[in-house]
């Protein structure tokens, strides 16, 4: 694996490999991108929709997002399936030697109740990938603009974690 450590000489860029104190070799995104070795994560979101969540990364920046969950909101109960299009700045923010990613997508989602709602996410949010472990904590708003069966605009927030296999 190589690290983000470069060094520009006479216009090319030259890039070092880097280990932890255990030998092994490890990337300065804090294994966030593990060459993907890890592409699929499963896990749970609660918040509004709460319920299983799925990942899986296309890239070392692009992901789809999944969730199938129930919402509680407007006083019914309705099942809620999402999908959406990632994209991941690995190196926004810093928390200590970690990453935060920060992400940002498209999507589209299916509210069923006694009014099957059809309506496109933009979800953001922040990740936490655990540097041991194939964990990641996320944190996520999605506006929603309603297209059937009537337009109406609403919000999903909700905090979730994931298992990557």
């Amino acid at each position: 694996t190589l690290t983000a450590n470069s060094a520009i000489a006479a216009g090319t860029t030259t890039i070092a490999p880097s280990t932890k104190p255990n030998g092994q070799e490890f990337s300065t995104i804090s294994e966030v991108k593990q060459k993907r070795e890890r592409p699929f994560g499963l896990g749970a979101m609660l918040g509004e929709p709460s319920g299983a969540n799925a990942k899986f990364w296309l890239s070392e920046t692009t992901a789809i997002d999944s969730g199938l969950a129930w919402s509680f909101a407007g006083g019914q109960t309705a099942f809620h399936v999402h999908s959406d299009y990632l994209f991941h700045n690995l190196s926004l923010f810093k928390l200590q030697d970690h990453d935060l990613q920060f992400f940002y997508g498209a999507g589209a989602r299916l509210k069923f109740s006694d009014r099957t709602k059809f309506g496109i996410r933009a979800p953001v949010g922040l990740a936490y990938k655990f540097d041991e472990e194939p964990v990641d904590l996320f944190f996520e708003v999605a506006p929603i603009l309603d297209l059937a069966p009537s337009t109406e605009v609403s919000v999903n927030l909700g905090v979730g974690a994931r298992y990557y296999f």
